[in-house]
């Protein structure tokens, strides 16, 4: 079992009103849930409720309740329960023993929805889906009663228990609340209650052929958990007088109430289930747990620290608006929580061939690196230094402007713990690209300072010819290039750069040999993870974030 996430969070107007329960004693205990639909992954979205309900019940005496909206089979699978579970306990928090499902009380809706009836609260109606949109009215005009409005308590008893017994097919008939089809809030409008809906249930099988809407099964399944405060997004606001109304006309055992908060918007990013559905269904990406994702399957892949979700989301705190969050924040959260966890290692991604002439050749040695700067217990690593070396191809230029300080013919750089190096002669294939440096080193200089006082304006990373090994980068940026991507055409601001592959880098032994899922430093490069395609001969580390946010930058530039 995970562990309780203590964090320090500020105050809200939420937890300002729990606060204000328990001082009045209204409450024994908090009792807070998160109710996911089982229809996708968790994004970064749902971290945000997670940390709010569950951080809730570990602030205040209570607890979180984690249940499972599937009311929907049609859309629901096993796989999405199995990952939601996951994903909270990735995230740092556990329900313990409470888990529930709205299936868990269909046979208390069911009968609810028949004392409805016999009070005169709701009716079959025959219309078709159409038909009640259209009769439904607008937010200027009132709705129209529905001819079926008016059916005696005896005739919707036996057609609503027909509908149950499977006797009409799929949209057929609904039971709907007999509410005001005037009232100025149209989810007062006679809402649906229960559907046809001939499916199997993950949990339920074939035994139930109607399923309740999710205006009534969430409300109602508060009440029997005895949830006290029952905290969703600002969609639902006005949805609360229909929530309220069906505590009032029901025998529930306890008496909720719904409170709103802002959701999270990023820049950069949609979180419409829809639109992350459609990526995966369309190709777009290579599943929920792409790292371009903001799944949180994506983020656990690409290497994101659950404690930088955890500081993102008391960063940007709970509010009674709708705002959008620069996805700059979050990056931060993420570098700094790598920064201060990640040990160093060295990589190069795009390789360019270095041959030290006075270097004997044959031999090697042994140089010392430390794992982390700033963590001496961290320890440090051997790397081996020989004559042939792999650069980054971009720390060379042949004609280099004036303010370009590292290697260049006739210049000096430091390679990282190890020598100064200065370049002798560049090597050119048939068609004119570089493909090889000759330079010749310092042997005073080991360890990368000169005796001699001489200093040098660049340091660069390198690695072994003969001991480091072949890798694939998986370099991922931003999956849209749009700050305001536009969900009803995200396939037009779909980021043509979000994936760059990088086949041919190389890395230090020591991190090709690891299985370890840790991040891990690329000095100079970023933050990187081994990625689960990787395989014995060919190790594969995907990107979490650079070291710094140079993708605003580049969108600027077109």
């Amino acid at each position: 079992m995970t562990e309780p996430v203590a964090t320090e969070v500020g105050r809200d107007f939420i937890r300002d009103i729990i606060q204000a329960d328990l001082d009045q004693a209204k409450y024994q205990e908090i009792v807070t849930r998160f109710p996911p639909e089982p229809n996708g992954y968790l994004h970064i979205g749902h971290a945000k409720s997670i940390a709010l309900n569950f951080g809730i019940a570990q602030e205040f005496p209570g607890r979180c309740h984690l249940r499972f909206d599937d009311t929907n089979p049609v859309k629901e699978e096993q796989e999405y329960i199995d990952s939601i579970q996951a994903d909270v306990r990735w995230l740092g928090f556990d329900w313990g023993k409470n888990l529930f499902f709205a299936s868990d009380y269909f046979d208390r809706l069911y009968e609810w929805a028949e004392q409805l009836i016999r009070d005169g609260l709701a009716y079959v109606d025959d219309q078709s889906q159409e038909e009640i949109r259209l009769a439904r009215g607008t937010l200027t005009e009132p709705g129209k009663n529905s001819p079926f409005r008016d059916r005696t308590v005896d005739e919707n008893l036996d057609l609503f228990g027909r509908m149950k017994a499977g006797e009409f097919p799929n949209g057929a008939r609904v039971l709907r609340a007999k509410i005001d089809m005037g009232a100025g809030n149209i989810n007062l409008r006679d809402p649906v209650l229960y559907r046809i809906l001939h499916a199997h249930h993950p949990r339920t099988g074939t035994k139930w052929s109607i399923y309740p809407s999710y205006d009534y099964a969430h409300g109602q399944s508060d009440a029997i958990e005895g949830i006290t405060h029952s905290i969703c997004t600002l969609e639902f606001e006005d949805h609360r007088p229909l929530y309220d109304w069906f505590i009032e006309k029901l025998p529930v055992p306890s008496k909720p109430h719904q409170y709103e908060f802002a959701r999270l918007n990023l820049t950069y990013t949609l979180l419409s289930k829809r639109v992350l559905t459609q990526l995966v269904r369309e190709g777009h990406v290579a599943g929920w747990d792409d790292p371009r994702m903001p799944t949180m399957a994506g983020m656990r892949r690409r290497g994101v620290p659950p404690a930088a979700l955890r500081e993102f989301v008391k960063r940007i705190g709970v509010a009674k608006a709708n705002s959008v969050v620069d996805v700059g924040m979050l990056e931060f959260c993420i570098r700094e929580e790598l920064n201060r966890t990640s040990q160093r290692r060295m990589a190069v991604l795009k390789p360019l061939k270095v041959v030290i002439e006075n270097y004997p050749e044959g031999q090697t040695e042994e140089l010392e690196a430390i794992n982390h700067p700033d963590d001496p217990s961290a320890g440090t690593r051997k790397i081996t230094f020989g004559r042939e070396l792999f650069i980054e191809q971009d720390d060379f230029m042949e004609n280099p402007p004036k303010k370009f300080f590292r290697l260049s013919p006739g210049n000096e750089v430091r390679l990282r713990y190890a020598y100064f190096v200065k370049c002798t002669a560049v090597i050119k294939n048939d068609a004119g690209e570089v493909v090889e440096l000759r330079c010749t080193y310092d042997p005073a200089t080991k360890g990368g300072n000169a005796p001699d006082g001489r200093k040098v304006k660049a340091t660069m990373h390198w690695l072994s010819a003969a001991t480091s090994v072949p890798a694939e980068i998986r370099v991922y940026n931003q999956l849209f290039a749009n700050p305001s991507p536009d969900a009803s055409n995200f396939a037009a601001d779909l980021n043509p750069q979000s994936l760059e592959i990088l086949a041919d880098a190389r890395v230090e032994a020591s991190v090709a040999e690891s299985n370890s899922t840790e991040v891990m430093q690329f000095e100079r490069q970023g933050y990187f993870v081994r990625d689960r395609d990787s395989t014995p001969g060919k190790p594969i580390f995907s990107r979490t974030i650079g070291l710094r946010d140079t993708f605003a930058k580049e969108v600027a530039k077109g």
